[in-house]
């Protein structure tokens, strides 16, 4: 059995998912949140699921688990992370959603919540302990088809009504707005959303296979099928997730996707942020902001909400957390207005996507006009799939050896000036360039980030660096 906790969730292959697997996990899940006394017998757990051909089999064994260590399964349906987070908070329940994020189809995940967010790596540890302890019983593993109360039209419900105070009725007026809709479970919350503030919208590919989308790394085929749409449709921007709706994708007037830490500096000063907690990865550029503090951690979800709990605990105000994929954390509550939006310790892509049109709007500036405002570096990311878990290992046991191998590694480069080893290696040559070289904690995939003072020189750092990784053998 090859599943484990990656960056966000439990991840592995579709087929050792769906079965006893998944029955296991929800029961070393089900029997911490027992033991720890954040459940009691007959408190319920929402459980939510993507478009995958796996969840809908993968949530009912889960359903069922957690009936038989006697608590009570809500289905929530097909919606997005953040909904499924935000419903549990509210009727005070834990929460298990379905989902393999933006990896393929033939991969699959779990993704856990306590009934105040998302659980941390202790509780990782502690699940994967009683999971190890549970494996050879029949109970634990034990298959079935189970179900619950069908919630999903007042979770729905919940999370839209929070969308809609977040911007001042009509502000959107006059923008042509598409929504990718692919096969996100956000997309047609999406539709419902911007149409509210006085956007046209255009509902576009659409399908009833699941793609996955990465917001972090968009593939060339689809970079230029948003360019086609903003270009046949004179549109103002396209948007869209990834496929469980944690992660946003916002594209220019011309197609070009924008970076997901530009989308959390764009939201941190829409909300008046003080601190911003958020991985290694995002744009360096944002300490030099100046209008909040930076906490930086290692990828991952969980560390970000780590930092942002520490940011409470000595007495912060108004924190929020960001990943480089765009996905936006609440920490704490924030006044927009007359409204207040509560926390939401986990990925959200609805409000950095409002956050980014609705300062366009209210600044009369196209959003690549709005990107060129803020002049940050130059950064680009991209992933080489299939790429053995043992390689990148291998790989980074060399390149962390010694000063040597690493600057003999990245000679064809340049000249190595500063390392930071917080989540894999992020260099900083001698001119100023950066290149990140980090092992994908969710699937098979070596990733590489750059940044440099131009599109032109980040987008040849980035080349050489992936024919760098190409070329490496065990």
């Amino acid at each position: 059995m090859s599943v484990k906790f990656g960056t966000s969730g439990l991840r592995g292959l579709s087929t050792e998912l769906v079965g006893s697997v998944s029955a296991l996990y929800a029961t070393a899940f089900a029997r911490h949140m027992l033991d720890s006394g954040a459940l009691q017998t007959g408190s319920p757990v929402v459980i939510g699921r993507d478009f995958r051909p796996s969840s809908p089999e993968i949530a009912g064994t889960i359903m069922a688990a957690v009936k038989r260590l006697g608590l009570e399964p809500i289905d929530c349906g097909t919606i997005p992370t953040p909904a499924l987070a935000l419903y549990g908070a509210s009727i005070g329940a834990a929460g298990i959603m379905v989902t393999g994020s933006h990896i393929p189809a033939d991969r699959n995940g779990i993704k856990f919540y306590r009934p105040d967010g998302e659980i941390n790596k202790s509780d990782e540890d502690a699940i994967t302990r009683l999971a190890s302890e549970l494996k050879d019983s029949a109970q634990a593993n034990m298959v079935d088809a189970g179900g619950g109360a069908n919630h999903e039209a007042d979770t729905t419900k919940l999370f839209v009504d929070r969308n809609l105070g977040v911007l001042p009725a009509g502000s959107l007026a006059g923008k042509r707005i598409g929504i990718y809709q692919h096969s996100s479970v956000a997309r047609d919350m999406l539709v419902t959303v911007f149409e509210h503030f006085g956007a046209t919208v255009f509902p576009l590919g659409r399908s009833e296979q699941f793609i996955p989308v990465d917001t972090e790394a968009v593939s060339p085929d689809t970079v230029t099928q948003l360019a086609r749409w903003t270009d046949e449709l004179a549109l103002d921007a396209v948007l869209s997730t990834d496929g469980d709706g944690d992660r946003p994708l916002v594209a220019d007037e011309h197609g070009m996707p924008l970076r997901g830490d530009l989308l959390g500096l764009v939201t941190a000063r829409f909300l008046g942020a003080a601190v911003v907690a958020t991985p290694v990865t995002s744009n360096s550029g944002l300490e030099q902001d100046g209008g909040f503090s930076v906490r930086r951690t290692r990828v991952g979800s969980p560390y970000v909400i780590a930092a942002m709990e520490e940011a409470l605990a000595s007495g912060e105000l108004r924190v929020i957390g960001f990943e480089a994929n765009g996905g936006l954390m609440l920490g704490s509550d924030f006044s927009i207005g007359e409204t207040l939006i509560k926390a939401l310790p986990t990925r959200d892509s609805f409000l950095p996507a409002l956050a980014v049109l609705g300062t366009a709007a209210q600044r009369g500036l196209s959003l690549s006009a709005l990107v060129n405002d803020f002049n940050l570096p130059v950064a680009l990311s991209d992933r080489l799939e299939n790429y053995a878990s043992e390689r990148s290992a291998s790989l980074m046991a060399h390149l962390r050896g010694s000063r040597q191998q690493l600057e003999t590694f990245l000679s064809p480069i340049g000249t190595v000036e500063t390392v930071i080893d917080i989540d894999g290696l992020r260099v900083t040559l001698t001119d100023g360039r950066v290149i990140h070289f980090r092992p994908s904690g969710n699937a098979p995939e070596m990733r590489c980030y750059v940044e440099a003072a131009d599109a032109d020189s980040a987008a040849a750092l980035l080349k050489q660096g992936l024919s760098l990784l190409a070329s490496w053998s065990i």
